[in-house]
């Protein structure tokens, strides 16, 4: 299956022209491709993911020094940046979440829909705990906060309590099967009802929520005035995030309303360029279906 970059002209558009970028979340290439063939000068282009970097060398190859690929998370693009002597660049780009690919190939763990090891980490070769050490190993109360938090699972306490009853699990049906039996599909249901628990259990492998809050301070802060952060998010946890670090960063005084003159301090370092998160069109969504989720908001630096 081709894997297409979501909401590619909007991204274009506000990350060029450009002489330095980085795309934080490389997957498969097709952004950093696209960013290379607009005339941006370099990108360096990280990820966590083995697969997805042998594809994307791939995939990339043909543009020699120009792309800048690097086994890394973006959690570390300001060191991986000054290891090129960049001090400060034009752009960044966070594709936040699971990727298509990963999803197509069942033996990564993500999907439920196909049977595979219970894995779901981003890097699997890095050692570090899998779905499988979290579902068979954590409480009911760890697990019902789990996915309440990261899932936003309605009946996580229900569901929690059934799935350990039956632990250990190996492999994905299994865990999708037996959530299936506690929380049968009803009729009129958008989404499958493993779907919640799998964003949850992916979400706290690999850390993402505390990933995104981290790095994007230092995108900013890496950014020269002018320059650019675009964020890509597909569901509410990253989307909320993304807006609150913007709105504070966007904003001079963060001072309680009750507080006649400014006491704190705070100055804004960007301003906001998306009012309201962009998102695909009909035509983008029929040719990708995994667009339809997709928010796009982003920030120039002051």
């Amino acid at each position: 299956m081709s894997h297409i970059p979501v909401l590619l002209q909007p991204v274009l558009d506000f990350l060029t022209p450009a002489q330095r970028v980085i795309d934080g979340t490389l997957g498969a290439g097709g952004h950093t491709r696209a960013l290379l063939d607009a005339g941006v000068a370099e990108v360096l282009s990280l990820d966590v993911d083995p697969m997805a970097l042998e594809i994307a060398r791939v995939n990339l190859s043909s543009y020699a020094d120009r792309a800048h690929i690097v086994h890394a998370s973006y959690g570390d693009m300001v060191a991986q940046a000054h290891q090129l002597g960049w001090k400060k660049v034009d752009g960044i780009l966070l594709d936040i979440g699971v990727s298509s690919m990963q999803l197509d190939h069942p033996e990564r763990g993500f999907a439920f829909m196909q049977d595979g090891p219970l894995d779901m980490r981003f890097n699997p070769i890095g050692g570090g705990i899998s779905a499988a050490d979290l579902v068979n190993e954590a409480d009911e109360a760890e697990l019902a906060d789990m996915f309440y938090k990261y899932g936003e699972e309605p009946q996580g306490r229900k569901l929690a309590r059934g799935i350990v009853s039956s632990r250990p699990y190996e492999t994905t049906r299994q865990l999708a099967t037996m959530i299936e039996r506690i929380t049968p599909r009803r009729k009129g249901d958008k989404i499958h009802p493993a779907t919640r628990v799998f964003q949850a259990l992916r979400i706290a492998v690999n850390d993402e929520l505390t990933g995104l809050e981290r790095v994007l301070p230092e995108a900013i802060h890496l950014l020269r005035p002018g320059g650019r952060l675009a964020v890509i998010s597909f569901h509410s946890l990253e989307d909320r995030i993304v807006k609150q670090t913007f709105k504070l960063a966007s904003t001079d005084c963060i001072c309680p309303p009750n507080v006649p003159i400014c006491v704190c301090g705070h100055t804004a370092s960007v301003r906001l360029l998306t009012r309201k998160p962009l998102i695909a069109d009909e035509v983008e969504i029929a040719q990708n279906p995994r667009s339809r989720s997709a928010k796009l908001r982003v920030v120039e630096k002051l």
